[in-house]
């Protein structure tokens, strides 16, 4: 095959493999809402609605007005936690509806797995390696590919790993600026993962400091010390010549070492230990990130937001913040297989910031399910520098024979099976709002003949937590809805003398009402509920069938709705 032949084989393979991208992150992008799409629209609306100049959303002007107008809740504080990002899909809900949002969402999961694809790219100079990793990265994200604002920070937290590792080897000014642009985006479009940012730091640092202590000479250091001392405040001080003396026999110790360093260093068995030159001044640029939480419309939110989160309950109840059951994930399994597998059983070496990545990672993957996406977020860098090292320690001739026809085969089957998928996925989602999931035909009944009967100020409905963000978008005053923190102590309270936050816990006794843990009459007698809507098969409704102070107003295959009689009356 001749040099021109395949140069343009491979160029060839390349558009093939980006197409294969697109159109796999395409497949994967569910046209069905989430339930947090829902209530970021109206969001995004009321924050638009009341901003009468853009101005007023400075960090040292007015703000946002801190306040939930979508609860019949009086008086809630709401914290806004991605407002920006709520603003924007109101934007594209406004031109283009449901369909707008979804094409959004789709090109944003393209630009999330061109960019996997890329940095990868820079980072092992592999085009077999990082494709293959990034269609595996995408498939294990795919549950986490959603209309949501999680989707826009996994492209900024790629971005954040391949500027720190674009600085520490250029130092260029560019990158230092795109380390600092991307904590205000992140503070302003999901405040939740901005003290994440920083933890994307902390394993450079930790190599940094430990290269610091583990290399150190101490007897060349405390020479260096007593030369100090003897020369500046020993009382029989030092000539000139026998202190240049004393530093020559130092500088001879010193060069003597580092070559023994190097080789030492070199010959580690799984852990490379190096030295970043430029790693002061991403300490820098960390201390600078550091301040960007000041840089948004609701104040000290991205500093206080997380840890009043996990002070609260709701980490405990919410399915994506419960512990990780490996057993029950496939991916993980996977993931820790290849892993572990490859630094036990292979010659395969690993950087110690790498290391420590991938075991936070881990540890964060286990304590919360949520975070298994940032394992493979930021995991597939490494397992590619990993699997990368693997190639080059095998027999290299036999790889470079057979190179072309793998990558031919692999892209070109893969190209097949992802148009395949993206038939299947289309066939399975076409609809955006999934009527057995959300109260679809109950809310119209409640816009159009409820509320014209009873008011809407009058209307103090019970609903369950899973469908309440969808009766926000349909303009009906909710009990509950999946902004969790809202209905919590933590955020809707104060801390007393103890340190304790007293507020309005709604978010427990929705819990404990929908469980039976306690006496739904006297909590919704507490709450003045008026009417009540549940799912057909929930406990709730077994109850609330058989007593003669609810009314049947509204029943369908998956929900129906009640009036109380002694609310009313």
């Amino acid at each position: 095959m001749t040099e021109k032949t395949s140069k343009i084989l491979k160029i060839i393979l390349q558009i093939i493999a980006i197409l294969s991208i697109v159109i796999f992150a395409y497949s994967l992008t569910p046209k069905t809402l989430q339930n947090d799409t829902f209530y970021t629209i109206k969001i995004g609306e009321h924050i638009v609605q009341n901003t009468q100049k853009v101005s007023d959303l400075l960090p040292w002007n007015k703000g946002l007005d801190m306040q939930d107008p979508f609860s019949f809740h009086e008086n809630l504080p709401y914290t806004y936690p991605h407002w920006l990002y709520d603003v924007a899909t109101y934007g594209i809900y406004n031109i283009g509806g449901f369909q707008g949002i979804y094409y959004a969402t789709c090109i944003l999961a393209v630009i999330l797995g061109l960019l996997i694809y890329f940095v990868n790219k820079k980072f092992i100079k592999n085009n077999i390696v990082s494709y293959l990793i990034t269609i595996a990265s995408l498939y294990c994200l795919k549950n986490f590919i959603a209309a949501r604002a999680q989707l826009l920070t996994f492209v900024l937290f790629v971005l954040t790993i391949f500027g720190i590792e674009q600085f520490l080897k250029t130092k260029k000014i560019r990158y230092a600026i795109l380390l600092v642009v991307i904590p205000i985006i992140i503070a302003n479009v999901h405040l939740a993962v901005w003290p994440f940012y920083f933890v994307l730091y902390l394993p450079y640092i930790a190599e940094y400091i430990i290269y610091i202590i583990v290399t150190a000479n101490y007897n060349i250091i405390f020479k260096k010390l007593t030369l100090f001392l003897k020369s500046k405040f020993g009382k029989n001080k030092l000539s000139p010549i026998q202190i240049d003396l004393e530093k020559s026999k130092i500088k001879k110790m010193e060069e003597e070492y580092s070559k023994k360093l190097e080789q030492k260093l070199g010959n580690s068995y799984k852990i490379k230990l190096q030295k970043e030159k430029n790693i002061k001044w991403l300490i820098l640029i960390v201390v600078i990130c550091a301040f960007t939480g000041l840089l948004t419309p609701v104040k000290d939110a991205p500093y206080t937001y997380l840890l009043k989160t996990n002070q609260g309950n709701t980490t405990q109840n919410i399915s994506e913040h419960l512990p990780l059951t490996l057993i029950e994930n496939n991916n993980m399994m996977a993931i820790l297989v290849l892993v572990f597998g490859i630094l036990t059983f292979t010659k395969t070496k690993i950087k110690l910031r790498d290391f420590f990545m991938l075991m936070g990672l881990i540890l964060l993957s286990f304590m919360t399910q949520r975070q298994v996406s940032m394992l493979v977020l930021i995991g597939n860098f490494i397992l590619a520098k990993m699997l990368c090292e693997l190639l080059n320690n095998a027999d290299k001739k036999i790889f470079n024979h057979i190179y072309t026809e793998i990558v031919s085969v692999i892209v070109i089957v893969s190209l097949a099976g992802v148009i395949s998928i993206k038939y299947c996925n289309y066939k399975k989602n076409d609809v955006y709002v999934d009527e057995l999931s959300y109260p679809v035909q109950a809310s119209n009944y409640i816009v159009n003949e409820l509320i014209p009967n009873v008011g809407k100020e009058n209307l103090k409905l019970y609903n369950e937590y899973n469908y309440g963000s969808y009766l926000l978008f349909r303009d009906i005053p909710v009990f509950i809805d999946s902004r969790a923190d809202l209905y919590t102590p933590e955020f809707n309270g104060e801390k007393d003398e103890n340190g304790d936050y007293i507020g309005r816990d709604i978010f427990t006794d929705f819990l404990n009402i929908s469980s039976l843990a306690s006496n739904y009459e006297n909590k919704f007698d507490e709450y003045g509920i008026t009417h009540v809507m549940t799912y057909s098969n929930s406990k709730l409704n077994s109850l609330i069938v058989d007593d003669s102070n609810y009314n049947l107003l509204y029943e369908d295959e998956e929900f129906v709705i009640y009036e109380r009689e002694s609310a009313i009356m």
